[in-house]
């Protein structure tokens, strides 16, 4: 599997069959650059327009916006699990799902703008997760500290940092990824993409901050 950030919290998985799964879609008005990015299925967060912009993807994807285990294949399955944007019961901000990715022998746990801390149902609701795509920013999602808790409640090979200040969403009052990336010194590296199997997650590091693909 590859796996790219196309900016904030939009990555695309490539699986080995040639099936590409693109999250969280954003729309132009998020600053950063759409792109022509095609897909076999895209999942929705939440509908915000920085999350749930389908209309930008190519390829007539399937939208998975809803809880739940969604099949694409014999090996291949989504698992929509119902969270919070905020940490009032979503008062402020509405749900959220987190998705859990599984396929070729991994769990991609792509935590969407979870607003909250997971209660220990939730932990045990996702279960073993691989790679964790964790918003760090703030603000409007959990910050860097409770991303490293989460990450150390969830216990993934590697984690990857999402929905963060960037050079595109300046203006933003989020936080960049230094606050989570100070919180592993020596344990991460900037990559352009990373390349993983069930077979080398133990040789992979630890957090692997993806550069923007745009």
């Amino acid at each position: 599997m590859v796996i790219t950030h196309r900016g904030h919290s939009r990555f695309l998985l490539e699986m080995e069959d040639g099936t590409r799964i693109l999250t969280d879609p954003f729309d132009a008005s998020t600053g950063y650059p759409v792109g022509a990015l095609e897909a076999d299925a895209v999942t929705v967060s939440h509908h915000h327009h920085d999350h749930d912009a389908v209309e930008t993807v190519k390829g007539n994807p399937r939208v998975i916006d809803t809880a739940g285990v969604h099949t694409l294949s014999p090996r291949l399955t989504i698992e929509g699990v119902d969270s919070f944007h905020d940490d009032v019961q979503g008062t402020k901000r509405g749900r959220n799902l987190i998705f859990c990715i599984r396929a070729e022998g991994l769990c991609i746990a792509h935590l969407g703008d979870l607003g909250h801390m997971p209660d220990a149902a939730l932990i045990r609701r996702l279960g073993h997760v691989d790679l964790l795509l964790v918003p760090v920013g703030g603000f409007f999602t959990i910050d860097a500290l409770q991303a490293k808790a989460i990450a150390d409640a969830l216990q993934p090979s590697v984690i990857i940092p999402m929905h963060y200040k960037t050079e595109y969403n300046a203006d933003w009052p989020i936080a960049s990824a230094d606050g989570f990336l100070t919180q592993y010194p020596g344990q991460w590296e900037k990559l352009s993409m990373l390349r993983v199997t069930s077979e080398d997650l133990q040789c992979q590091v630890r957090v692997a901050l993806l550069e923007d693909q745009l």
